[in-house]
């Protein structure tokens, strides 16, 4: 039998394309005349399949590692506007919980009715962040004396 017709007749076989399908030792493959001879000379390892060929992941795990470190987040790749990716309130409670955790921290360091005027202060905006509070109770003398 021709190779043309051994190499369909085990494509038959397998269930996979003739293009898969590779014939190492051509002299044995053309003695082949049924089902059953092409079957003993895939087991011989005479007729081969081509492995599957599929899609690397390599790039894929090498993107998602760079976006758990916090990369590949530029310009290009957000959708939404500053504020509603990040929205205005959540950042002010963020914000604010920090300077009211801050100023409780210091709390028993302050000077007498200081505590309730800076807290008032902070609910209403006027410190940037804890350094800009603990800036302006130190110019302020607000801190005892010991």
């Amino acid at each position: 039998m021709e190779l043309n017709q051994v190499k369909g007749l085990a494509a038959k076989v397998l269930g996979i394309g003739k293009t898969k399908i590779r014939i190492k030792n051509a002299e044995k493959s053309s003695q082949a005349m049924t089902r059953e001879d092409v079957r003993t000379l895939i087991k011989q390892g005479h007729i081969t399949v081509l492995q599957k060929v599929g899609v690397s992941r390599a790039r894929a795990r090498n993107i998602r590692k760079q976006k758990k470190k916090g990369g590949r987040t530029g310009v290009g790749t957000r959708k939404g506007t500053k504020k509603s990716r990040m929205p205005r309130k959540d950042i002010w409670m963020k914000k604010v919980r920090a300077l009211r955790r801050q100023l409780n921290a210091i709390k028993a360091e302050l000077n007498p009715g200081e505590y309730r005027r800076l807290y008032k202060m902070v609910q209403g905006g006027y410190f940037r962040d804890r350094g800009h509070l603990l800036l302006y109770v130190k110019e302020h003398g607000m801190m005892v004396k010991k």
